[in-house]
């Protein structure tokens, strides 16, 4: 069962770091700069979907520097540390993009979202989000992608008015298909060349749309 916690409602957090017996106290939620912003916490047994936080840059670069890992989401390895924070800084900075924390640990390993799809070559309706999703190597072929994309469209469904959803994947990254196929989304028929992604030139999208209404 997924769970959908306020973040107004929590005082303080405790982060589980890689050591078990190792744990660090999280001051008031409510104060950070993310809080006003990312509105809910979302979670299932294994995961949490949560706000990034800039301690959050250390894990992020461990797996988004991952030359296998960017490229087949479109987007390019992260060559610092100092890139992954500026990415939390900004492009994982608003309400609609959340940490896929894993609860045994308590450390980010991968991130999902959804947001405008203006900036890419996807065949999206007017006004249609597009959502997006990856997961660290080392968590690969655990049902962790699925289980995420699935908590967050429990919450879009019961908080949103969104119609639909568009995305899509390389077609030389089947897994990907089969985690949205899974979750609902359809195959429109159709594929797309978009080569504002990384490695896009030549590498074919195929596209899929989840009814929502």
């Amino acid at each position: 069962m997924n769970e959908f916690y306020p973040i107004n409602e929590i005082e303080t957090m405790t982060i589980r770091l890689e050591q078990p017996e190792d744990y660090r106290e999280v001051e008031d939620l409510t104060r950070t700069p993310f809080a006003e912003k990312a509105k809910l916490m979302l979670r299932t047994e294994r995961l949490t979907l949560r706000p990034w936080f800039e301690s959050d840059a250390d894990s992020l670069f461990k797996y988004a520097s991952d030359p296998d890992v960017g490229p087949r989401a479109g987007w390019p390895p992260h060559n610092s540390m100092e890139e992954s924070l500026e990415i939390i800084r900004t492009v994982f900075h608003n309400d609609s993009n959340w940490a896929i924390e894993f609860n045994a640990t308590g450390e980010a390993i991968g991130a999902i979202g959804y947001g405008p799809s203006c900036e890419c070559n996807l065949p999206a309706r007017e006004g249609e989000p597009l959502c997006g999703y990856w997961v660290a190597k080392p968590y690969w072929n655990r049902g962790i992608c699925t289980e995420a994309l699935q908590t967050m469209l429990d919450y879009i469904r019961k908080t949103t008015d969104i119609q639909s959803l568009i995305s899509g994947h390389f077609v030389d990254n089947p897994a990907s298909g089969r985690v949205m196929e899974k979750c609902g989304f359809q195959p429109t028929g159709e594929t797309c060349i978009d080569e504002t992604q990384y490695q896009g030139k030549d590498r074919p999208i195929r596209v899929l749309r989840l009814e929502l209404k």
